[in-house]
């Protein structure tokens, strides 16, 4: 590798700012991938909390803990935050840290942009949330409760709770805009000298494509929020059907960003894996053009399938057949990363730290949301399952791995030590391991059966048929929530201090990142990296 000096090198990358302002108007890509992360955890917390509610509730028949009307907003809440408050963030916070050091760049692109995007989240997770807090202590009608869906007609007539969330949708998705923009223009401006397309790392190629897809899919729902706001305040009709409006005409816009949410939240974690893969098994990523073109295959076949999600809604025969063909065909390129993975790591020399246990744990459990899926898509099936909570646990076999597993516990483990100078606490980040694996399946497995067994998802009392099922999951669920207690305590410990960590923490790690010392300097390069061809 040789060096060259950066021309142009801004001046806010000069200087250590400290104190509440550093992290105010800071505009370091550490500093701003860490506010992600952590409010990114935050959130996980919270929605999580507010779920452990609803298993609370369930864990027998009958009515003990919450009231039907708070039972609808904690699901709802839930929903928003997991997916908007939680997820996303925490994509963006591992964009931020690492993109620019895996393609050798001094930072993002656009830094003060970058410092808007992250600082739009807090007021709206506060929008988001604040009804259902006043709700609770008796003023106005409490937090939005349509589902996270928010289907009209119910949302058109929920409680002003509804308007609050109309605008954090609003806020959210721009800052989700702003960062995409901000991806995109980091990786086509601003990679390393010898870091062509073809052989930049597939943690870029994965945000790079989640960025697209963001800006493709995000307006579409802005513009449905603000029609959404129109009915309810100005006298439109768009999806009043009392008024000539077509409720269905809202779950189209829905459903055109919803199914490519999940691949947004796919697609960054199809890059880190490889490289957690490759680095346990002491071995090159396998067939890495074969996975660029399936994330590619993925995002394209994404933004075309969204109507498999409405078999229930009314559809004609032909309609069913191409969104079930449609869907079924994404299974393709899917198929192809998750053999190139398998591929990647057979006849290694694996060994079993906490990393790859999340890495491979992800590959298993969204592997199994994936085949579940392929029975939602089917259009004769789906009509059998999609109301039960069938749906539900295939929903969170394919999100749960992504931005937890493969987010917030995998790659934070692999590149904790370059982020705080200190190797984590091997033991306790194994038994975080297991009791994720352990939680995750005892909450959803029984949500499985009972969704085959015709238990209808969204009610909080049922048949004493389902009781024991339904008990198991709710102790999956409180087992679930700890394993994220023992989480916090790693990384707290990791940061604190602990065994130092060398460049290369990893014995089989690639690429620019490791070549800089550990901690990561706070302005990382500060002459350029020269990509050679040992640094994919």
């Amino acid at each position: 590798m040789t060096a060259t000096t950066i021309e142009g090198h801004d001046s806010h990358h000069h200087g250590h700012p400290a104190g509440f302002t550093r992290w105010l108007v800071t505009t370091n890509h550490k500093d701003i991938g860490t506010m992600y992360l952590i409010f990114a955890f935050v959130m996980l917390l919270t929605g999580g909390a507010m779920i452990l509610m609803v298993r609370a509730e369930l864990f027998m028949p009958g009515l003990q803990v919450v009231k039907p009307e708070l039972f609808n907003q904690l699901i709802t809440l839930h929903g928003l935050i997991m997916v908007f408050g939680a997820a996303m963030p925490a994509a963006t916070g591992l964009a931020n840290w690492m993109l620019p050091m895996v393609i050798g760049a001094p930072d993002m692109a656009l830094p003060r942009l970058n410092n808007w995007s992250f600082w739009i989240l807090p007021p709206a997770a506060v929008l988001l949330v604040i009804p259902f807090i006043l709700g609770l202590a008796g003023v106005g009608t409490g937090g939005a409760d349509t589902g996270w869906t928010m289907y009209a007609p119910l949302s058109i007539q929920a409680g002003w709770g509804m308007d609050f969330t109309i605008f954090a949708v609003h806020m959210l998705g721009m800052s989700s805009i702003l960062a995409s923009i901000n991806v995109i223009v980091t990786i086509v401006n601003m990679r390393a000298p010898g870091m062509t397309m073809w052989k930049m790392p597939l943690f870029a190629w994965g945000f790079l494509l989640t960025a697209i897809l963001l800006i493709f899919i995000m307006p579409v729902l802005a513009g449905g929020v603000t029609m959404m706001l129109m009915d309810r305040h100005f006298g439109t009709h768009f999806f009043n059907a009392a008024g000539g409006g077509d409720p269905v005409l809202w779950q189209h816009i829905f459903w055109f960003m919803g199914h490519p949410e999940v691949y947004v939240l796919l697609l960054p974690i199809a890059g880190v894996v490889p490289h957690i893969i490759s680095c346990f098994s002491r071995k090159d990523t396998f067939g890495y053009k074969a996975q660029v073109w399936s994330m590619i295959a993925i995002a394209g076949l994404s933004i075309i399938v969204w109507a498999h999600h409405m078999f229930t809604s009314g559809m004609s025969t032909g309609g069913q057949l191409y969104f079930m063909y449609s869907t079924m065909l994404i299974s393709l390129p899917l198929a192809v990363l998750f053999y190139c993975w398998i591929s990647t790591f057979w006849r290694g020399s694996i060994s079993l730290e906490t990393p790859m246990l999340f890495a491979l744990g992800f590959v298993v459990f969204f592997g199994w949301g994936g085949l579940t899926g392929l029975v939602l898509a089917d259009a004769a099936a789906d009509a059998q399952y999609h109301n039960a909570y069938f749906l539900v646990a295939h929903f969170h076999y394919a999100l749960y791995p992504t931005p937890v597993m493969g987010a917030m516990a995998a790659a934070v483990y692999y590149w904790l030590p370059k982020w705080t100078g200190h190797m984590y606490n091997e033991s306790l980040g194994k038994l975080h391991f297991w009791l994720v694996a352990i939680g995750f399946n005892l909450t959803f497995i029984p949500q499985f059966m009972l969704g085959l067994a015709g238990m209808p998802r969204r009610i909080p009392d049922y048949a004493l048929q389902f009781s024991d099922l339904n008990m198991l999951s709710s102790i999956g669920a409180f087992i679930l929530g700890a394993s994220h207690l023992v989480f916090l305590l790693v990384v707290v410990q990791a940061a604190r201090g602990g065994k130092k960590a060398e460049s290369r923490a990893w014995e089989g790690a690639q690429g620019l990142e490791w070549t800089v010392p550990s901690p990561a300097p706070y302005h990382t390069f500060d002459e350029q990296p020269q990509f050679g061809a040992t640094t994919r």
